[in-house]
């Protein structure tokens, strides 16, 4: 899994960058906030690697909230990368927690490809997210955030996997999962 990537742009367009790691060119899609934040030939990005029966896909953000809002999204029934990098282009994660805490179905509904039933959907799976992304930035809540979605994708209910995840004092991912699984097999 390729969760990061650094090197050089050899290509920058609004929605794909060719970037070269030492002689190998990879092509990564990103969001038109992440092309607005790029502003040097060097660079470094957070990325979702995407594999499927046909492609193998590299998602690039230039901050972590980005990428965790991103991967929180593909997870949604009916929501694919396409439509998740659309609402990463229209919103920065703070707006879209905003977005989230208001349940501003209509402000959701100017995405393209969102219309009222998926944007209704979004909007309830992703309740109390938006705490989340607004205190994105540290090393502890992306941890944080990505021990919840791999607790989330064994089958734990979210509020269950919050309230377990706030009493955990591990600093990284695979601890914080760790600390949580044991914590859960007590409840």
């Amino acid at each position: 899994m390729i969760v990061g990537i650094e090197g050089t742009v050899e290509l920058k367009e609004p929605t794909v960058l060719h970037i070269n790691v030492h002689g190998l060119i990879y092509e990564v899609f990103i969001s038109l906030q992440t092309y607005g934040a790029l502003t040097s030939e060097r660079i470094k990005l957070y990325t979702s690697h995407i594999i499927r029966e046909d492609a193998q896909l590299l998602y690039g953000f230039a901050e972590a909230s980005e990428k965790v809002l991103f991967q929180r999204l593909i997870k949604i029934s009916g929501v694919g990368p396409k439509v998740a990098m659309a609402i990463c282009s229209t919103f920065s994660s703070s707006q879209f927690a905003q977005i989230i805490a208001s349940s501003d179905i209509t402000g959701l509904k100017r995405v393209p490809g969102i219309g009222p039933k998926s944007a209704g959907r979004i909007l309830v799976e992703l309740s109390g997210f938006d705490a989340e992304l607004t205190q994105q930035g540290s090393p502890k809540n992306l941890a944080s955030s990505e021990a919840a979605l791999a607790l989330e994708s064994l089958g734990f209910k979210k509020e269950l996997v919050s309230r377990v995840l706030s009493q955990c004092e591990s600093s990284d991912t695979a601890s914080l999962v760790k600390e949580a699984l044991k914590k859960l097999q007590k409840i």
